[in-house]
């Protein structure tokens, strides 16, 4: 005979996330899976929005060029265009960061082997000035999406 699959109550789980539980500690609390947790979350409407950055990032990055500088910035810049929690030092550099590549007539583009690097910018379709210009959108209360 089959145990009783385990209850998560969505009243108690929402009491526990806003005290500030870790997934592992509701999960031990409730005798269920930290994947169990995850998604009881989802349903119940806990979990924070998955931030969606392929418009900035549209390429495959190899595991060795996830956090280099252009990978972290163009994310950032997703993030505050999708309405995502960043902190201002991190947005100022990314800012910067992207309005120093248009400026200097520059795009970004990726590689597999030489990762991201600087190219010239195409007058009608540069990467880097449409990201930073959905960023921009955002931070001045336009509307926000990626």
């Amino acid at each position: 005979m089959a145990g009783r699959r385990a209850q998560i109550d969505r009243q108690e789980l929402a009491r526990l996330v806003a005290e500030g539980w870790t997934v592992r500690r509701i999960a031990e609390h409730f005798g269920v899976s930290e994947s169990g947790v995850l998604q009881a979350k989802r349903a119940a409407g806990l979990a924070r929005p998955t931030l969606d950055h392929r418009a900035a990032i549209p390429w495959t990055v190899k595991r060795e060029h996830v956090q280099s500088g252009p990978a972290t910035n163009l994310r950032n810049l997703s993030a505050v265009a999708q309405g995502g929690s960043v902190p201002p030092e991190k947005v100022n550099t990314a800012l910067r960061w992207a309005q120093r590549l248009i400026d200097a007539g520059s795009d970004v583009s990726y590689d597999p082997e030489a990762g991201f690097t600087e190219v010239p910018a195409s007058p009608e379709d540069s990467h880097i000035a449409g990201v930073l210009a959905r960023a921009r959108q955002a931070l001045s209360g336009g509307t926000r999406g990626a």
